[in-house]
């Protein structure tokens, strides 16, 4: 299965959340190959590579792209959002595909604390939807914001 990260930036929370996906798979067996691109390329947050490698994931190697540069950006078979500006962008995707959106408040500007949150948010949403995938499900919108605490 191929997942795509989509947020505005590809700054912090789709890069965040793709490295807790390739990290949830790997443990639990589960072949999945996972993007993360943005509306518009950025720069990956240092706070957001802080954060995450206080639960050792590295983000050292992670780059902001668009969707125009992932490997076949017409092949996802789910496209996850995870802001309210990627969600109105998401409905031009042409290919067929499921989408889910999971809206998780942006920590910029804040405090390290508030990036752990999103963190954390993150890690547990991204947790019960590869669980999920490894049983040939993929879990509603719903399930996956009470699973992140949203």
């Amino acid at each position: 299965m191929r997942l795509l990260v989509l947020c505005t930036h590809n700054s912090a929370r789709s890069q965040m959340a793709e490295a807790w996906l390739r990290h949830h798979a790997q443990a639990l067996g589960v072949a999945l190959e996972v993007h993360s691109a943005g509306t518009e390329k950025t720069f990956v947050k240092e706070e957001a590579r802080q954060v995450m490698a206080e639960v050792g994931l590295d983000l050292s190697h992670h780059v902001s792209k668009t969707l125009w540069e992932v490997p076949d950006p017409w092949g996802f078979d789910l496209v996850l959002t995870l802001c309210a500006e990627a969600e109105a962008a998401c409905p031009t995707y042409p290919a067929p595909t499921q989408r889910r959106h999971v809206p998780f408040p942006d920590p910029t500007g804040q405090g390290l604390e508030a990036w752990r949150q999103v963190r954390d948010a993150l890690g547990r949403m991204s947790r019960f939807l590869v669980e999920r995938l490894r049983e040939g499900q993929i879990p509603s919108e719903e399930d996956l914001r009470q699973r992140a605490g949203l």
